[in-house]
């Protein structure tokens, strides 16, 4: 069987490559015949394309459960399956075969789809399934795994498909495992499932597997079209391979930042599988890769068992291939490091993460280097390393079950004779985004508590009532570590995704290691089981003067926009002061809202409960206030308290535009915030009228189509851009902003001689992956408000280094000599780090641009650099234009 999926196919091929001493007229001639009888041959075993072509030939088959064209209407692979009929089929199987199948709804997606779960096991392990589950969950507490018989237990496998919704053969392959499963007979099938628990999930991704189908099914031709230069293989902009806000959920599992991923948490921990399969596709000119990956790239907290049953795993999956005479590869490309991917998640959690990589299609039919490759060809490949890894399962099931509970048994041991035995974290400034943070442990069930006392390490003041205290002595140490830990040191230096995400840094929060001397039984209190989230309030009452509320907290930006919103003015004090309140002189900080009651068009008691209510929902605490007279700093009545614009924003979106980039700010300010925001596309902002914003965003991209010159005019009269990454350099380039850039020296030997072999591990070395830096800040700067410390972390995954501004007072955030704090990043790229601005304000006439060289929002869970993009929104046109001109 060849890629194309036809012996018709590998034939012809075969014949062709045997005309070596044809004339290479005759050569094109019979090329160009070939694709023709290809292209028949393909079209046509695509629409003839039934069951046969994809199960095995010597089962026989229950007839009273539907096949897949039964409830679908097409067979598989003939069409995309859309979500509702991949749903419709999954319960007409469990309606069919409920002694074998159970469907669950783990929850929706944020297009209200339902993300499904299928349970599959014998009519035996039905009738026990709590049973068999508490004792399966029970091998990763080492306090109650010694005493179970691994012998008689059942393995755990989930096999989960196409994350990236335009990755699309996972998913319809999911439709022939689950007929598979609930339909054949016979002794094979009945012993795989009295020895399997088998969770289906279907479609990881609900909503981008939706926008792709639709995409490809309403370009499809009757006579297939195979040119790569089609339509139906050229996706308009965002692409079907992200979710509603054009994330990639492959990078989610370890932040969990969406509800498709919390909701497939909850059933992951539920039952903690042995084995998860994650089943995705790669360029259209490649074979098929299983893992191990790279070796050099696994993360160090990874045991090597975890490698080594990889192995014994993936030699099921070569059998299988090569069965069928599916070409693959392994050990290269793909690695085992960033805990937040699919396949990597389970490394870490006492299983074994298994990635496959199909070569594309990416629609029905496409030309590639190896001869035509169908979808149905691409969806076998995927049906059958299912297989594949359900027999690897079965027969290495003990080995499995007791890696699990090693697993854990290994992290406790380890655990307590390491030097560091846990960790405290919190801000009592930032209650919110301290329990966002303890919500994330409490998901991956890391067991978290309450801080008894008061406590004082390294310099910071860690407080009851707001820390917590996460001992490392727990089943889940490593992934502890793994969230918690700084890493400089690598085998490699290329990787396939981030080189570092400790999250604490991530979050912006105060955090130190706890040595034996500094930790001790009497830090913890009440255990953490849930994450609740803090009240506000209104301290003093009514008041008919003023209201005040500080900057710090995480929803601050939230709170500010929904008074705005209901027609409240407010204020921003550009200066520190105190003042009485009820309770006592309170100092407040820069960036603090004043709320002047007198002034509002609503009535003081209107005012009143609007305050009370959004403070409640926000966790803000506002203070009521009888005087402007403060005793120290600037009066309330001072032109220090500047009036705050409520923000307009759009942000370009389309073509050219980093999706990921951009759906992070729409998720902060849609999800988090409840602030609109508009999209425009490039050719959208060049016709319409765009005075009616006074924010405009732009990420990493390429903007060659917008009209510059009509968003140099719209800054210049009073509006504030806001840059991030690449959109920093094409400003500049364009005559929009006054930045200048580093630029990194090259890495070439001193003999101006390389070998060519080791091009990419050189060429590769250069990129910025991924790494954490820490940014010094001007605390008094209104893009630094509601900031306390004096170094937040910031993530870099570009190259754009800018030159600090010759204005003093217009470099606000910049990197010092020594700025890395995490992460792989070349000698030649540091050097170009050191010492350059992170951001940087101009003044354009009215206007301001506000530059930012790194990606605030990375991944949305980078609530460390939400405060400055908040700011920048909120205040960017309250910076002095003075201290944002040339040079002073």
């Amino acid at each position: 069987m060849t890629e194309s999926g036809t012996m018709s196919g590998l034939y012809i091929r075969t014949h062709f490559n045997k005309l070596t001493d044809a004339s290479a007229y005759q050569k094109l001639i019979m090329r160009k015949f070939l694709l023709l009888v290809l292209a028949f041959v393909g079209s046509n075993c695509i629409t003839a394309q039934d069951l046969s072509y994809y199960l095995p030939d010597s089962v026989a088959y229950n007839n009273s459960v539907p096949k897949p064209k039964d409830i679908i209407f097409h067979e598989v692979g003939e069409w995309h399956v859309t979500h509702d009929r991949l749903v419709n089929y999954m319960k007409a199987i469990a309606t069919a075969a409920p002694d074998r199948v159970k469907l669950e709804t783990m929850g929706f997606s944020y297009e209200s789809r339902p993300q499904v779960l299928l349970i599959i096991t014998s009519k035996k392990n039905h009738d026990n399934l709590e049973q068999i589950r508490q004792a399966h969950v029970s091998l990763s507490d080492p306090t109650k795994s010694a005493g179970l018989n691994t012998a008689d237990m059942p393995i755990v496998v989930w096999i989960g498909h196409s994350i990236h919704g335009n990755e699309a053969s996972g998913t319809n392959a999911s439709l022939l495992t689950t007929y598979y499963l609930a339909a054949a007979q016979g002794k094979e099938i009945d012993d795989l499932l009295d020895k399997v628990v088998l969770l289906v999930d279907p479609s990881f991704n609900p909503d981008g597997m939706q926008r792709f189908s639709t995409w490809v099914n309403q370009h499809k031709s009757k006579n297939l079209v195979s040119d790569p230069n089609s339509r139906e293989f050229s996706e308009v902009w965002p692409g079907g391979r992200f979710n509603h806000y054009w994330f990639d959920l492959n990078r989610d599992w370890l932040p969990a930042v969406h509800i498709e991923s919390q909701n497939r948490l909850k059933w992951y921990h539920r039952w903690k599988p042995n084995i998860l399969t994650d089943h995705h596709e790669q360029g259209s000119n490649a074979s098929f890769f299983f893992q191990p990956g790279v070796p050099s790239r696994v993360n160090p907290l990874t045991p090597n068992m975890n490698q080594e049953l990889t192995g014994k795993l993936g030699k099921f999956h070569a059998q299988f291939l090569d069965r069928i005479g599916s070409f693959y590869f392994t050990k290269e490309n793909y690695d085992d490091f960033y805990y937040g991917k699919g396949s990597t998640y389970p490394d870490v959690n006492g299983a074994i993460g298994i990635l496959f990589e199909q070569g594309s299609s990416r629609g029905h039919l496409q030309e590639t280097t190896n001869g035509l490759l169908t979808f149905p060809a691409t969806i076998r490949n995927q049906f059958v390393t299912a297989l594949s890894t359900l027999e690897g399962a079965r027969v290495l099931r003990t080995e499995f079950l007791n890696w699990q509970r090693e697993f854990y048994k290994s992290a406790i041991t380890e655990a307590t004779a390491a030097p560091v035995k846990g960790f405290v974290i919190g801000s009592k400034n930032d209650m919110s985004k301290t329990m966002v943070f303890v919500e994330m442990l409490r998901r991956h069930e890391i067991e978290v508590y309450e801080l008894a006392n008061n406590l004082a390490v390294d310099n910071l003041s860690f407080e009851k009532g707001s820390a917590y205290v996460i001992p490392a002595n727990q089943p889940q140490s490593r992934l502890l570590h793994g969230i918690f830990d700084k890493t400089l040191t690598y085998r490699d230096s290329l990787f396939y995704d981030i080189t570092a995400w400790t999250l604490p840094l991530a979050f912006g929060l105060s955090y130190s290691e706890l040595n034996a001397t500094r930790f001790a039984p009497g830090l913890l209190g009440n255990k953490v089981e849930g994450a609740v989230m803090p009240k506000g309030s209104i301290v003093g009452g009514k008041s008919s003067y003023a209201y005040l509320f500080e900057w710090d907290e995480l929803l601050a930006p939230k709170a500010l926009y929904a008074l705005q919103k209901a027609g409240v003015l407010v204020k921003v004090g550009t200066n520190n002061f105190e003042i009485e309140t009820a309770n006592g002189n309170k100092k407040f900080d820069y960036g603090t809202i004043s709320i002047p009651v007198s002034l509002q068009t609503l009535a003081p008691d209107k005012v009143y409960d609007l305050l009370k209510d959004i403070a409640e929902k926000n966790g803000i605490t506002a203070y009521a206030v009888k005087t402007g007279n403060v005793v120290s700093g600037s009066d309330l009545g001072s032109s220090r308290m500047t009036r705050v614009q409520k923000p307009s924003i759009a942000m370009i979106v389309g073509t050219g535009v980093n999706p990921t980039d951009a759906g992070e700010i729409w998720h902060l300010l849609d999800q988090r915030m409840d602030i609109p925001v508009s999209h425009l596309e490039q050719n959208t902002f060049n016709r319409v009228e765009v005075e009616k914003y006074n924010t405009i965003i732009m990420v990493g991209g390429n903007y060659t189509d917008l009209n510059k010159d009509k968003l140099r005019s719209w800054v210049s009269a009073g509006g504030v851009l806001i840059l991030t990454e690449e959109a920093v350099q094409w400003a500049a380039q364009n005559g929009i902003s006054s930045v200048s850039f580093k630029r990194a020296k090259t890495a070439v030997d001193s003999s101006g001689k390389l070998a060519y072999v080791g091009r990419e591990q050189i060429a590769g070395a250069q990129q910025v992956s991924g790494a954490i830096f820490g940014a010094e800040l001007d605390l008094t700067h209104p893009l630094a408000y509601g900031y306390n410390q004096k170094v937040i972390s910031l993530f870099k995954a570009n190259r754009v280094f800018m030159e600090k501004s010759r204005n003093p007072y217009a470099t606000p955030f910049y990197y010092s000599g020594q700025p890395l704090q995490s992460g792989w990043v070349s000698k030649e790229n540091t050097d170009a780090i050191r010492n350059s601005a992170a951001v940087i304000v101009n003044a354009v006439g009215s206007g301001r641009v506000i530059n930012i060289a790194d990606n605030p929002n990375f991944r949305a869970f980078w609530l460390g650099g939400t405060k400055l993009f908040m700011n920048a929104i909120f205040f960017g046109s309250v910076i002095d234009a003075a201290s944002a001109r040339g040079e002073e």
